[in-house]
């Protein structure tokens, strides 16, 4: 049976994702690389031998991502084509979850904002805070240079020491807002704060502010299911500082299984779907 592959060409991750023609799903794959043409390269070669594949099987690669510009019309001769991201984003979030419809956040180097319903896929804005912030900040305060390691030192992190919260400042609630609440990011900065601390609160920091723009975007919508993909999604505490957002407001965050590659993902079915579509 024909082989339909998708791929989400980053700086220097790849995520490719491969599906039989009618939709039956082959397998996932991450390969990092110093530069995308290696990357995708590599990526569609691991993922061919370790699927016991052949070229020849594959009919269609479909690319998306930063870095799906470089390629041209076939890779090993096999046809390929590019997908907007952002309709990939919202296939491949919509497909993971398995929602009908929701505000898909993909949060990469920056953060991107799609809403996807059975009308249609729609980009509605971004944010240039996502992991190139955490990366950036936690380079500078913290001296860990790698993704990893972030995640690491940040699980070792205490908030208390760097962020000021509702309690820190009134004896009470504040309106809606319970004492846990953050009321400044960094605002605290104990003089005995450690770069474990400071990388779980850049973390806080990013996640919170996402979290709050995905509240503001359903505000005048009637969806109230936030679907969150990309690498950020993976990180550990991820799950419990959204919660910490859903508590406040009437909407649910969710991170499915394999969010990672949801755009990979949505780069596949955009070409089985239009497929089936043609019958």
């Amino acid at each position: 049976m024909n082989v339909i592959i998708g791929i989400d060409v980053g700086g220097s991750t790849t995520k490719i994702v491969g599906y039989y023609e009618d939709g039956k799903l082959i397998g996932r794959l991450k390969v990092e690389a110093a530069d995308p043409l290696t990357s995708a390269y590599g990526a569609l070669g691991k993922f061919v031998n370790e699927n016991k594949l052949s070229l020849s099987q594959v009919k269609q690669i479909v690319l998306t991502g930063v870095g799906a510009s470089l390629f041209k019309e076939e890779i090993y001769g096999i046809p390929a084509r590019q997908v907007d991201e952002f309709q990939a984003i919202g296939l491949g979030g919509l497909a993971l979850s398995k929602k009908k419809e929701g505000l898909i956040i993909s949060m990469g180097t920056g953060t991107a904002f799609v809403r996807a319903d059975k009308k249609g896929i729609r980009h509605i804005g971004g944010s240039g805070v996502g992991g190139g912030s955490v990366l950036g900040l936690c380079g500078r305060l913290c001296n860990a240079r790698s993704f990893d390691s972030i995640v690491e030192m940040a699980h070792k992190g205490n908030l208390n020491k760097v962020d000021l919260n509702i309690s820190d400042i009134s004896a009470g609630d504040i309106s809606t807002l319970s004492p846990e609440v953050t009321a400044s990011n960094f605002g605290k900065m104990d003089d005995d704060v450690t770069p474990e601390d400071l990388a779980r609160g850049v973390l806080n920091m990013v996640f919170q502010t996402i979290g709050m723009l995905a509240v503001f975007a359903c505000r005048n919508d009637q969806v109230k299911d936030v679907i969150l993909t990309g690498t950020l999604s993976t990180v550990p505490c991820a799950k419990t500082l959204f919660k910490q957002v859903e508590r406040l407001y009437k909407i649910k965050f969710i991170i499915p299984q394999h969010s990672i590659y949801a755009t990979a993902t949505g780069a596949a079915l955009s070409y089985i779907y239009k497929k089936d579509k043609k019958k």
